[in-house]
């Protein structure tokens, strides 16, 4: 299999040095809403994403600031994450109150009235688009379809540009570690590194990288 991939920096309107950021900060770039005919309580509050944890972020910033090569001038913020409430959303929860929960433009003829949800367990967090699932099952013609369906219907559409030169895939060992961070914890050992215990080829540099191609 052969193939030749481009690179662009993708633009990053701020670089934060000092980590976490103000809360204030929080609410340009995330939102929480909540939909339905009752206000959110606390329980759903203690679910993923929407907890903060003062230990666990604080631990994770002072894990990558000890052991990632990119986050070693980090800054640690204690007194931003004071203003963060523990166990608690990070940012300010929008409630719209909504009588039903069904679109009564798209019920059916034979709709009974009954509610969709669940009695038991807690009720599951819906994200709405295109999932990861759709992607891989659905044909190019049917991704065709959702994004004219979307577009049509005035959806929002977000564009994303990138930088005017490609990144060099060559003297640029950090190039992967920084794309692909899951696979470098560390931020180590991309191609070309020199701090490698061994010299190896890039060939088999490759082969060894592609082994973890799941994680």
């Amino acid at each position: 299999m052969r193939a030749n991939a481009i690179m662009f920096a993708n633009p990053t309107p701020k670089i934060h040095n000092t980590l976490p950021p103000p809360r204030s900060e929080m609410d340009e770039v995330l939102a929480f809403i909540f939909t339905g005919p009752a206000q959110p309580v606390d329980d759903d509050f203690k679910r993923t994403p929407l907890l903060v944890s003062h230990n666990r972020v604080s631990r994770a910033l002072e894990w990558l600031k000890l052991n990632h090569s990119d986050y070693h001038d980090l800054t640690i913020s204690y007194e931003n994450l004071k203003g963060y409430n523990n166990n608690s959303p990070p940012v300010v929860v929008s409630y719209h109150p909504k009588g039903q929960d069904t679109d009564a433009l798209a019920t059916s003829l034979h709709f009974n009235g009954d509610e969709e949800g669940t009695e038991t367990g807690p009720c599951p967090l819906v994200v709405h688009g295109v999932t990861g699932t759709q992607l891989y099952s659905k044909s190019i013609k049917a991704l065709k379809a959702l994004a004219m369906k979307h577009l049509t219907s005035s959806g929002k559409v977000m564009a994303v540009g990138h930088a005017e030169e490609p990144e060099s895939m060559y003297n640029n060992p950090q190039l992967y570690p920084q794309m692909f961070p899951w696979l470098f914890p560390y931020g180590l050992g991309g191609l070309g590194n020199v701090n490698c215990s061994s010299k190896i080829s890039e060939k088999l540099h490759k082969q060894q990288l592609l082994m973890y191609h799941d994680k």
